[in-house]
């Protein structure tokens, strides 16, 4: 039985898998350009001078793409699973679990847990997947 554990964050998706005793460990990068405006005047001169239209819809659109990328490329990595846990700091693992209920419902049907967590070293979320299991 091949039970997988995904630490994910919009940065990146730490996966353990745990089959049997064989234990692996493996780390996917999203890709996503992370959103910071900059807009306004460029000089002091200007102060109050034209001003950069910053579009928030262009970014968000963009994102979203970006997550469903990010959000292929960890199915790929899970399809083999027979038990998934997912934790995570931010929503991002909420905005996968949403994911696969509507594209993947195989995957999903074997969604176990859906967990906020803070941020983790690698041995501290070896040791969270390992016990959520172990129960």
């Amino acid at each position: 039985m091949k039970n997988i554990g995904i630490w994910m964050d919009k940065e990146k998706a730490h996966i353990v898998s745990l089959d049997g005793e064989k234990e692996e460990f493996e780390t996917i990068m999203s890709g996503l350009d992370f959103y910071k405006p900059s807009g306004g005047s460029r000089t002091k001169s200007a102060k109050w001078g034209p001003q950069d239209v910053v579009q928030d819809s262009k970014f968000l659109e963009k994102e979203k793409h970006q997550l469903k990328k990010y959000f292929s490329n960890l199915v790929d990595g899970i399809g083999d699973a027979d038990a998934i846990a997912l934790f995570g700091p931010a929503d991002t693992n909420e905005k996968f679990r949403k994911e696969l209920t509507s594209n993947h419902r195989a995957l999903a049907a074997k969604l176990k847990i859906v967990e906020k967590v803070d941020s983790m070293t690698q041995n501290q979320i070896k040791a969270l997947v390992k016990d959520y299991f172990k129960q």
